[in-house]
């Protein structure tokens, strides 16, 4: 299947602000053969992110970040303050930019090198939205406290903890934003070809 096995009958922006929400009239080629029936789907469109994890190799120490999330709280989680990596829209810059930009305003990391894990289309059923993963290296040896920018009303609290302690907090259900946990577990397949390369 390629894009040209989709006819686009109508696209209509039924909104447009800081995201943007348009409406699509289409039909598709179906697996069984020929042409599908028409179909309606509605797309969010918020632009592409960049998600870092910082992680020192040599305390073997991960940087992550709590934040409160409107999400949660509005759909009744008791949780709604999440662990999460370090992340930002790219808003036109590139991706390993952004990576070093907001580990240093989120967290306080300086990133020293970076390592692209993959590119995820976080929900591709209605989001127009693709996320850059990166582990990034750094020391853990100053970090924690309190960071983020006045300007965008963050209030994130750092903190650096073992590899070993955020796999126990993945498996617990404690790390529930998946960007977080799709790094986590890429790291845990690769963290000692990781290790000998940044030491």
């Amino acid at each position: 299947m390629t894009p040209d096995n989709v006819e686009i009958i109508e696209r209509t922006n039924a909104y447009s602000g800081w995201f943007a929400v348009d409406i699509f009239r289409l039909r598709h080629t179906l697996y069984r053969g020929g042409m599908g029936p028409e179909i309606r789907r509605e797309l969010f469109r918020m632009g592409d992110s960049t998600c870092c994890l910082p992680y020192d190799p040599v305390r073997d120490e991960v940087v992550l970040i709590e934040q409160f999330r409107m999400a949660p709280y509005t759909a009744g989680d008791s949780d709604c303050w999440l662990i999460e990596t370090t992340a930002g829209m790219n808003d036109g810059d590139a991706p390993a930019d952004v990576a070093r930009k907001e580990a240093m305003e989120e967290a306080g990391c300086t990133i020293t090198d970076l390592h692209h894990v993959t590119d995820i289309y976080p929900s591709p059923g209605s989001t127009l939205s693709r996320a850059s993963l990166f582990v990034g290296r750094t020391s853990t040896e100053t970090i924690g406290g309190v960071h983020g920018l006045d300007a965008e009303d963050e209030d994130i609290r750092v903190f650096a903890t073992p590899f070993d302690e955020a796999m126990r907090m993945v498996d617990g259900n404690e790390i529930r934003v998946m960007d977080a946990v799709t790094i986590l577990l890429w790291l845990s397949r690769h963290r000692d070809r990781l290790r000998l390369k940044w030491r």
